[in-house]
């Protein structure tokens, strides 16, 4: 796994073989980013990177020149795995969080620019998400949420939902 673009272009990333998460292959990272480049200005957003991970997509968003990234995680390895890239690649823009993400959505009191989930495909409350999201009012007016999910999970009943891209096993829905 890999930074693929921006200041941090390159770098390697790599969790070691214990680490239980799924992260984003760097196929769809890189279609997901492709999006996006022509959709969005990286360097005025405050991002939300929730269920990180390995912190691969908040690297790339920091990467892209956003001005703040904060990454929620539960899991401690990993949370603690997202804070030793962070201090290796001297990031002073992004905030690891150590917390259950539906908790962090229902008491934050910031608004976000751009919020991309990645929750365990089989996360039982994963169709809640954008509901939760929406209803806490997290997301800054003309904002996107970004849902990375299975090819068996379906948002488009969501009011909010504008648009599914497939890459083999992974999917992102868009919310606006």
């Amino acid at each position: 796994m890999r930074i693929i673009s921006g200041k941090y272009r390159g770098r390697p990333i790599k969790p070691n073989k214990s680490f239980k998460a799924r992260p984003t292959t760097d196929n769809a990272k890189e279609a997901l980013f492709n999006i996006l480049n022509n959709t969005i200005d990286f360097e005025d957003l405050i991002v939300l990177d929730l269920f990180s991970g390995t912190g691969s997509i908040s690297y790339e968003f920091v990467s892209r020149g956003c001005k703040e990234v904060y990454s929620v995680e539960k899991n401690f390895k990993h949370s603690k795995f997202i804070n030793s890239v962070v201090d290796n690649l001297k990031i002073d823009n992004m905030k690891v969080i150590l917390g259950n993400v539906f908790i962090f959505i229902k008491k934050t009191p910031l608004q976000f620019d751009l919020i991309f989930a990645d929750p365990p495909f089989d996360l039982k409350e994963i169709n809640t998400i954008p509901f939760k999201i929406f209803e806490q009012d997290i997301l800054k007016p003309d904002g996107i949420v970004i849902i990375e999910h299975s090819p068996t999970t379906d948002f488009s009943a969501h009011s909010n939902f504008k648009e599914t891209r497939k890459y083999g096993k992974v999917n992102f829905s868009f919310f606006k």
